[in-house]
């Protein structure tokens, strides 16, 4: 039923997180004109738990909700997101807590940052460029998850008859153990290469499943 899963879970401790069902939110991704991407992040309310922190649209679960179904609804609550504007490619439990409560984020890209209708709940909307979100005041909880949350860029260079390929690009890849990364083209030229222009410089295993996945 819509709306039974406000309320509080309580831990032994006694401390309180919010969903009596777990919770679920929304990073989603959109490219940026340079290559990069950009994260939709939520100005919270300074009513709000944890207000005045930057963190992703999201809210509890319902009992019926899978968390891709809460994340996607919550977006569009918070965030005027439709749902047929983004594509979903892979989800983390970010978050448990010894009452048995769970906090899943779920990965999703658009084609490009999207017009954003914020509710009650934030005081902005903002898609913010990827390296610059561990600069903000982030709510504490995202600020944990974000380190494994966060997609490294990688360049693909693709030969002209990669039509398929091409078309696939950009979005997020998730290599599980290797993390999330953002993938984008080049110009075509001689072979197809991935280039790692950051932090990881062995690279990933990529496979064309990857890419069209």
């Amino acid at each position: 039923m819509r709306g039974d899963g406000d309320g509080w879970s309580k831990s032994p401790d006694g401390v309180r997180h919010w969903g009596r069902f777990g919770a679920a939110g929304l990073l989603l991704r959109a490219p940026l004109p340079g290559g990069g991407s950009a994260v939709l992040l939520q100005h919270r309310a300074p009513w709000s738990h944890q207000g005045g922190t930057w963190a992703l649209p999201g809210g509890a679960r319902d009992s019926h909700e899978t968390p891709e179904h809460a994340a996607v609804r919550e977006a569009e609550e918070e965030a005027g997101i439709a749902a047929a504007a983004l594509r979903v490619r892979a989800q983390r439990l970010t978050m448990t807590a010894p009452s048995g409560w769970t906090y899943t984020t779920v990965v999703a890209d658009a084609e490009r940052p999207l017009a954003t209708v914020a509710n009650r709940e934030s005081s902005e909307l903002a898609w913010v460029p990827e390296d610059e979100v561990a600069d903000l005041p982030l709510h504490p909880g995202f600020a944990l998850s974000w380190v494994g949350l966060r997609a490294v860029p990688l360049r693909v260079r693709l030969e002209a008859d990669h039509e398929e390929l091409a078309a696939a690009l950009p979005r997020t890849v998730d290599l599980a153990d290797q993390g999330f990364y953002w993938l984008h083209t080049l110009a075509g030229g001689p072979g197809t290469e991935v280039v790692v222009d950051t932090e990881r410089p062995d690279g990933p295993s990529l496979r064309r499943a990857d890419l069209l996945a």
